[in-house]
């Protein structure tokens, strides 16, 4: 099971934004690499610092995070416990360690630096409703910028392949040290050495690549996912970009999609809305057949519980709603007419059977007897 969050930052449920900042500040502090080389056990307690602060720190995530808890965030994007790494931390946080680590994102001897990244990719996925509840996998094509084979790097002359320049300004009160990004090599440390002719300046390629996309059941319409490294890679010792997905919902001809749930209208005749009736009702695992008892009215609304999609975060399924609505023939022939005539004239007569009178439908059933 996984630590709870506030644990791990050492707040309550009930913190300020501003003391789960600090909180999260004095244990990045307190746990960066720089302070702790080689020590596994401080750099993951780093980066379950910073996994906390990632959702506590926001508060729509941090909302949901205390009604769902960790669920809320299995396979729907966030670092998710297992993708995160140091780059990332040092990307989305790295203002929040500010002037204690020198201004760069280094720290304690300025050992650390931030490898680039390279660029992000986007794609659009189309799903339809049945792809949408079960999950599916895409083989998808995808025109990436990969390192060109033969491209060789070396050390960047300007900062001597540390990605950061450092400057040592005298003050009144003593020798100030101050990092920042090398401008040579842009924080890669390395510059091309090699560069094949069919490459651009950074050694990179254009090459078409095949990328599976694990799409959970339960995603909506304009939701993004990300699949790391499947983006474009950076020159030198840089780190790939990240595959954006964002999902488009197809429109399903029957069935209309509202959160979890479904909606489907269900149309019946007049004599079936009175007598009562078994029909077909469609959903997204095949027909299933209901009993409308008689007299139903229209706008009626049934409730196939379960019959909906699952949540993205595994927490319950929604309903299929079914919504009955009694057709009303437009035009009559003359015996349907004289049917409906009769009655509404017997709509409000209330027959007395000591006096021998009968109903409007008594005297149809003498009809045909």
């Amino acid at each position: 099971m996984k630590e709870d969050f506030y644990d791990i930052l050492g707040v309550s449920k009930s913190a300020s934004e501003s003391e789960i900042k600090k909180a999260y500040r004095k244990m990045a502090i307190k746990y960066h690499p720089d302070k702790n080389p080689g020590d596994k056990k401080a750099e993951e307690n780093f980066k379950k610092a910073a996994e906390a602060y990632e959702i506590l720190g926001n508060k729509d995530k941090r909302s949901k995070y205390d009604q769902f808890g960790h669920s809320a965030f299995d396979g729907s994007g966030g670092f998710g416990g297992g993708g995160m790494n140091m780059d990332d931390i040092f990307s989305q946080f790295g203002d929040i360690f500010g002037s204690a680590f020198g201004g760069g994102f280094g720290g304690f001897g300025g050992g650390s630096q931030r490898r680039p990244k390279g660029s992000n990719l986007r794609i659009r996925v189309k799903l339809n409703l049945v792809e949408i509840v079960n999950g599916v996998e895409k083989k998808i094509k995808v025109k990436r910028r990969i390192k060109a084979e033969g491209v060789t790097y070396k050390n960047c002359s300007t900062c001597n392949g540390s990605g950061q320049v450092t400057r040592i300004t005298n003050t009144i009160l003593g020798r100030m040290q101050s990092s920042s990004m090398c401008p040579s090599c842009g924080g890669s440390g390395q510059m091309v050495s090699n560069r094949p002719s069919n490459s651009d300046s950074n050694g990179l390629i254009l090459k078409e690549e095949t990328v599976l996309v694990k799409i959970p059941a339960g995603v909506e319409d304009g939701m993004q996912l990300k699949v790391s490294g499947k983006g474009n890679d950076s020159a030198g010792n840089g780190i790939p970009g990240d595959l954006i997905v964002l999902i488009n919902e197809l429109e399903h001809p029957t069935l209309k999609r509202e959160g979890n749930n479904l909606h489907f209208d269900l149309y019946i005749s007049i004599s079936e809305a009175v007598l009562g009736v078994s029909k077909e009702v469609e959903t997204v695992t095949g027909n299933v057949r209901i009993k409308l008892e008689a007299g139903i009215q229209s706008g009626k609304i049934l409730r196939l519980r379960g019959k909906g999609l699952s949540s993205i975060n595994s927490y319950g399924s929604g309903d299929l709603l079914v919504h009955v609505n009694v057709w009303t023939p437009k035009t009559l022939n003359k015996e349907q007419r004289i049917f409906f005539e009769q009655m509404k004239e017997n709509d409000n007569f209330i027959p007395s059977p000591e006096k021998g009178e009968k109903s409007f439908f008594e005297k149809v059933k003498d009809m045909f007897s």
